[in-house]
């Protein structure tokens, strides 16, 4: 099977595995960007494991909802599994497991297929507390890095801003695809994108988080712009919401 990345639109993806694992990373499937959010929920049968950067709404979205359904487990860092647990419900025996770690760890994936290691970011992590109840710090937010043992390392930045320490990333392994956000106001626009595009030197660039809500102003366009006027050497991949890119070949 290919090495498949479906987006589901603002920062939400489906990465399925060559021997068929399925990961989502941050799934706000009911975002405004995806018109058939039903039908791709209902259609997810099989999820393996939920991964989730950090405790805002729009990135926790149906974490609970589908692991309730689907028995996915939680890959998170600590304080960010118990948040949700405690605060949103997510099932205590698929979120309470050894796939819970921390920034800089690595976390070992379907016996070594893939790994995952939690990187800073700098933005919030909190859950709303329900009712009168004041919001619940949900640990320090984090981009991640999906590594295929014979395949693609994957970097979602998560939610957050340029900063230097990015460029530490891809020591360990070059990054093939870096899913970036560069919406503005909530996270780095497409200038700070493209700086931050320069340090992480991936060999593709999929835009995120941008257009789901009237202040999230930057564009693809915007950022391959600022991308090209730094002799930037990635390829832009753009995908709509509810479309799929093979990434077996990097």
């Amino acid at each position: 099977m290919p090495t498949e990345l479906t987006y589901y639109g603002h920062a939400s993806f489906k990465l399925q595995t060559p021997s068929g694992k399925v990961i989502l990373i941050d799934p706000w499937i009911r975002n405004p960007s995806l018109k058939n959010a039903e039908e791709e929920i209902r259609a997810l049968d099989r999820v393996d494991l939920i991964c989730l950067t950090h405790g805002h709404a729009d990135h926790t979205g149906q974490a609970v909802e589908i692991a309730k359904k689907t028995q996915a487990r939680l890959v998170a860092i600590f304080e960010l599994a118990a948040a949700v647990r405690a605060v949103l419900g997510y099932p205590k025996e698929l979120a309470e497991t050894e796939l819970n770690g921390h920034i800089g760890g690595e976390i070992e994936l379907f016996g070594g297929e893939v790994t995952a290691r939690f990187v800073p970011a700098l933005h919030g992590s909190m859950i709303p507390g329900e009712g009168n109840n004041p919001p619940v710090y949900a640990g320090p937010p984090t981009g991640v890095v999906l590594a295929l043992r014979e395949g693609p390392a994957i970097y979602h930045t998560g939610d957050t801003d340029l900063f230097s320490d990015m460029a530490l990333v891809p020591r360990e392994r070059p990054i093939d695809w870096m899913l970036v956000c560069m919406g503005d106001h909530f996270t780095m626009g497409p200038s700070r994108a493209a700086e931050a595009i320069e340090l992480v030197k991936p060999k593709n660039v999929v835009p995120i988080h941008y257009g789901t809500f009237p202040l999230l102003k930057g564009t693809p366009e915007m950022l391959e712009k600022e991308m090209r006027q730094r002799g930037s050497k990635a390829t832009m991949h753009v995908i709509k919401p509810g479309e799929k890119l093979d990434i077996s070949s990097t």
